[in-house]
């Protein structure tokens, strides 16, 4: 059984990297104990590395989704908090590059009338930039571009 459990959890980590609760999940109907076993096992060979998944999402996500956005999807996916809390780090040092790449595709034009600025701090809000970056991105400050 032990081969059979490892067989199909290498196949789930083939397709994608995953977490380790990603991949509890997917296998759950096997037996708990052998599981947590093979996953330990996992994660000595760096077969199951949650930083490397991490690391992946945030590739993936620069230039397009702000750190709020990540950091849920990488929740949701459950990173544990460690893992989480250096992903968020990683995040924040690229966000105000991301949301103005991310502006400039979209817009490319600051605001002229109040109504245009609403328009534009609700498209980056919805790609989980935070507050002060669509402040600083909107603001147009020179020094910051």
């Amino acid at each position: 059984m032990r081969a059979s459990l490892r067989v199909r959890a290498l196949r789930l980590l083939a397709a994608r990297e995953r977490s380790r609760a990603e991949l509890r999940r997917k296998l759950a109907d096997d037996d708990a104990g052998e599981l947590e076993g093979v996953l330990d096992e996992f994660q000595r060979e760096g077969l199951l590395s949650e930083a490397r998944m991490a690391e992946q999402m945030i590739h993936a996500a620069r230039g397009r989704y702000g750190s709020r956005r990540v950091l849920e999807r990488l929740r949701s996916r459950g990173l544990e908090a460690e893992a989480l809390e250096r992903a968020g780090q990683a995040l924040k040092a690229q966000e105000l590059e991301s949301a103005r790449a991310v502006w400039r595709k979209r817009f490319d034009r600051l605001p002229v009338t109040l109504r245009e600025k609403g328009r534009q701090a609700r498209f980056l809000a919805g790609r989980g930039f935070s507050d002060e970056v669509i402040h600083r991105v909107l603001g147009g400050a020179e020094d910051d571009r």
